[in-house]
């Protein structure tokens, strides 16, 4: 997958496939009494999606929006595209739930814990079955070849360039040769 929908698509006459940049900032250090009207002003100042980090306080230490805010966000901004970051110790859990709830992407990452039938191909089929699409996350420690054999199946990959969990840390730059290779492995 790895490239946009057919209808989102530009014909190049190029070797390579143009590369659509998405703005998607985050909503986690919004003013959660107006989310609503935070996530409309970010779209009307032409932010593509609103990446919402889902925490469950396990898989990271910290707490934050779960399916009830996602559901609530998803009522008041009907049209947007809601990218949700699960940094949770189970992701299966959450697939049905994050649907129900409108989630419009599911990310998981590679180092949480997966069904113990059928592994990270059945996370996958679970989250394309439920109407999401899906993106695969790693730490900045992971090795790229962590996701490798998941690469064809994802439409979105997501490398972290700060510890999952915490808001306000410094970039690390450190990470950025591992965002070239997987570029260069798949263009």
């Amino acid at each position: 997958m790895l490239k946009s929908s057919i209808s989102n698509s530009i014909i190049m006459c190029s070797l390579l496939p143009e590369v659509r940049s998405i703005v998607s900032p985050s909503l986690l250090s919004c003013d959660l009494s107006n989310i609503a009207k935070d996530a409309a002003q970010m779209l009307e100042y032409g932010a593509d999606w609103l990446h919402m980090d889902i925490m469950d306080g396990h898989f990271v230490p910290n707490i934050s929006f779960g399916p009830p805010v996602i559901a609530s966000l998803r009522k008041a901004n009907k049209e947007a595209f809601l990218d949700c970051h699960l940094m949770v110790t189970e992701p299966m859990k959450w697939v049905q739930p994050m649907a129900k709830a409108g989630a419009s992407l599911f990310t998981f990452h590679i180092e949480s814990e997966m069904p113990s039938e059928g592994g990270v191909h059945a996370l996958i089929k679970a989250i394309r079955d439920s109407g999401m699409q899906v993106g695969i996350c790693m730490k900045p420690d992971t090795p790229a070849d962590a996701i490798y054999d998941y690469m064809e199946h994802v439409d979105l990959i997501l490398v972290m360039t700060v510890v999952p969990g915490f808001s306000g840390q410094k970039f690390m730059s450190t990470v950025m040769p591992k965002v070239k290779l997987l570029r260069s492995k798949y263009p």
